[in-house]
């Protein structure tokens, strides 16, 4: 699997960027990548279930054949397990497996340029939307926003918990009126998701996010710009300190082993 991921690494030349499809020769071993990297962010989280075949197909704008294989390689790998029956699947069993780092080099590594265009970009629109949002948004923005925001308190799953942090930021975005500020809030969330629709996670990234969504809330629902786009910059500072730690751990491993 990883002379096929090294090769097509050869192969395709200069990374794609992440809002594109992927392409290579090896497609598959680029899905296993891609995934790999999710698993390592908590896009996904042990025991949850992945979306389907289909559904994973067309997020990464590839074939479904190619998806198939790559979680067939995930499962061989330890990373997947498979459960039949109707409500059956592919489910998370490691975030972390022998051959990770090299995996997540490939992701977040050879793309590191790009991602930290993304970190500036968010850093600077972000704010921008919460500061417009504060001074822009009607009643019906308030009630949704607010909704949003007790629906991730109370979610009781990774899933739950995906969907409510997605409506909170879609809600304030929708509240500025402006669909190009919209559109450039959803495009950055799927470049930073990696295309699969969730923040990077982890339990202690949920609690300073449950605190920080009723704050960013409240700031706009008080009309406060100022504070509503400082309150903005930190917390989409989260997503970046988990994508910086994961890329320093797979560059740690790899020194650590020697792997190129």
């Amino acid at each position: 699997m990883m002379a096929n991921a090294d090769a097509a690494q050869g192969a395709a030349g200069a990374v794609p960027p992440l809002g594109r499809p992927i392409e290579s020769r090896y497609v598959a071993d680029d899905v296993v990548d891609r995934l790999v990297t999710a698993v390592g962010l908590g896009v996904y989280v042990g025991g949850q279930q992945l979306p389907t075949e289909r559904d994973l197909a067309a997020m990464l704008g590839v074939s479904r054949t190619s998806v198939r294989d790559a979680l067939k390689q995930l499962t061989a790998s330890g990373y997947l397990e498979v459960r039949r029956g109707r409500k059956g699947g592919y489910f998370v069993l490691s975030d972390w497996g022998p051959h990770s780092a090299q995996h997540v080099r490939r992701q977040l590594v050879a793309r590191w340029s790009e991602f930290e265009h993304i970190f500036d970009a968010r850093t600077l629109v972000e704010p921008m939307i919460a500061r417009t949002a504060a001074a822009r948004r009607s009643q019906e923005d308030i009630v949704a926003m607010q909704a949003a925001v007790k629906a991730y308190v109370d979610a009781a799953t990774r899933d739950a918990s995906r969907v409510a942090d997605t409506a909170v930021h879609l809600a304030v975005a929708q509240a500025t009126h402006n669909p190009i500020l919209i559109g450039m809030s959803v495009d950055l969330r799927a470049k930073i998701t990696l295309n699969l629709g969730a923040e990077p996670f982890s339990a202690e990234a949920r609690q300073a996010a449950i605190v920080q969504h009723a704050e960013l809330v409240t700031a706009i629902v008080a009309g406060r710009g100022d504070d509503a786009a400082e309150i903005a910059a930190r917390h989409f500072a989260i997503s970046e300190a988990l994508i910086r730690k994961l890329a320093d751990r797979a560059q740690h491993d790899g020194e650590s082993s020697g792997a190129p």
